[in-house]
């Protein structure tokens, strides 16, 4: 093989990987300058070989880093990929930074729930490791969770404020979360309505999509404080509930009766000694619906109607209003 293809073949990273870390890998950290000639070459190859690297860490080196992207932990899925992960191996590495704070210890950038269930098993964590600024680790992060089918749209919403107060602006909100600006703007909205205390207490709420949400936050908006205190206390207290049951209860919680659809009462008038139907109440609601039959009231409906007022002044008066 020549020397060019074997450097090729060294500098090229296996298709399979190449897949794997395509999306994840995120932003790459700007590379350094390189004098010329053959040692400059020599001194880039081998940076690039590092920056392809795996490396195998223990997981008593390894810190969180970046935003909190879940809401709750899923233990029954931990469960099955530590089973996995016991049976198999671990196939595709985590990406880890080094910290900036503390040598020879590693922030995760993606990958936490490998690394926990690694780190149950004993087993050192296979990793890339890439310098990354907060910005760029941050970024990154923003862009492995989009193409993450399992974060629900409250998580993505949650990590969309996180970011925002963290100081990025809404265009790299959206372009770390691969969202327009119209659903940010909706999912930020959610968030600023209903307290973080209480999307805590509800959870990721799976089922529930970003209509329900929206909805949720305008009945919450018109609910007093001590609505929302109560609300959060219930929803603590079902914390053993499944997530979307702890959402259907507050959404429930805030949500009008309906009115109840009363039946039809018949009324009735007495013409001489025969008592003859006059009309029919319904009352809905707030609204009540008077129905004459015209055959029986021989125009008393049209006398009603001219002498409502005067009907009701004198009612108001019997009740010394």
């Amino acid at each position: 093989m020549a020397r060019k293809d074997l450097l090729k073949g060294l500098m090229g990273a296996p298709e399979d990987e190449a897949k794997l870390t395509a999306v994840n890998e995120g932003p790459s950290p700007a590379r350094p300058r390189y004098s010329k000639g053959a040692i400059g070459a020599v001194s880039q190859s081998i940076a690039e070989l590092k920056s392809r690297a795996l490396i195998e860490v223990t997981a008593d080196r390894i810190d969180p880093g970046g935003l909190k992207d879940r809401l709750e932990e899923d233990p029954e899925g931990m469960a099955s990929l530590r089973e996995s992960l016991r049976t198999y191996g671990q196939q595709v590495p985590v990406l880890l930074r080094p910290d900036p704070q503390s040598q020879g210890r590693y922030q995760i950038v993606y990958g936490r729930r490998r690394v926990a269930a690694l780190r149950t098993l004993g087993i050192p964590i296979k990793a890339m490791v890439r310098d990354l600024s907060d910005h760029d680790l941050v970024v990154a992060q923003g862009q492995e969770n989009t193409a993450r089918r399992d974060l629900t749209f409250i998580e993505k919403a949650n990590f969309a404020r996180q970011m925002r107060e963290s100081g990025f602006d809404r265009k790299v909100i959206c372009d770390a979360l691969n969202i327009d600006k119209t659903v940010i703007s909706r999912m930020l909205s959610v968030v600023d309505t209903i307290p973080l205390s209480m999307i805590e207490a509800i959870g990721p709420a799976p089922s529930a999509g970003r209509d329900r949400w929206l909805a949720l936050a305008d009945r919450l908006s018109a609910a007093g404080n001590d609505v929302r205190r109560t609300m959060i206390r219930k929803l603590t207290a079902q914390s053993e509930a499944p997530s979307d049951q702890r959402f259907e209860a507050a959404l429930a919680a805030l949500t009008a009766p309906k009115p109840e659809n009363r039946p039809e009462t018949p009324l009735s008038t007495l013409i001489g000694s025969a008592e003859q139907p006059l009309a029919k109440a319904k009352k809905s609601g707030r609204k009540t619906t008077l129905t004459f039959d015209a055959t029986h009231t021989d125009g008393f409906e049209d006398w009603l109607i001219d002498n409502m007022t005067e009907i009701h002044r004198d009612w108001l008066k019997a009740r010394g209003e």
